[in-house]
């Protein structure tokens, strides 16, 4: 089993390995996928995001979510050690880098509190449990009450064996372009 750090590198560098044309049909599939899922949850609100570091990337999905009066948001950055908050987001709506690179709506919208979250995983293992970039955003989120029902999205290859630290919270479900995997 390989220590987090030394997957993060691998995951990351298989991530940006996907030629184009794989990536395209991967991120259709799991918007695909995303879809369904929702069509089964009817979640009012969904936290999403916008990819960064090779992520998929769903904007046709969150667009399709959208038309069927999804009331979607973007995570919002707030603190170091602190739950991520949510800003309602409208798909074409003009966005700006935070202090972290992560991008969020230009215009003051306001704080929502989404039933769902769409939570991009760099890797997750066979329990749910999800590897991200180390930060701890969205664990410190899935801490607090009310708990909002999780989908991880993350490429087949991420599905990876490590060891859950106590701090790591086990998402409801993972998707990838390939399957559905449940939470324990």
């Amino acid at each position: 089993m390989q220590n987090k750090l030394d997957l993060r590198r691998t995951l990351l560098s298989k991530r940006n390995a996907l030629a184009a044309d794989q990536r395209a049909l991967f991120d259709r599939r799991l918007g695909d996928k995303i879809l369904q899922w929702w069509r089964t949850e009817k979640p009012a609100s969904i936290g999403v995001y916008w990819p960064m570091r090779g992520e998929p990337d769903l904007h046709q999905a969150y667009a399709e979510l959208n038309a069927t009066g999804v009331q979607l948001a973007l995570p919002l950055i707030v603190g170091d050690n602190v739950p991520l908050q949510f800003v309602a987001w409208t798909p074409g709506e003009a966005l700006r880098k935070d202090r972290l690179g992560t991008d969020i709506p230009v215009a003051d919208n306001p704080l929502i509190q989404p039933q769902a979250l769409l939570i991009p995983c760099l890797g997750f293992n066979a329990d749910c449990f999800r590897l991200g970039y180390g930060g701890g955003f969205y664990d410190r989120t899935l801490a607090t009450e009310p708990r909002p029902r999780t989908l991880g999205v993350a490429y087949a290859f991420g599905e990876v064996d490590f060891t859950a630290e106590v701090y790591d919270i086990s998402l409801d479900a993972v998707v990838t372009e390939e399957a559905t995997f449940r939470g324990r």
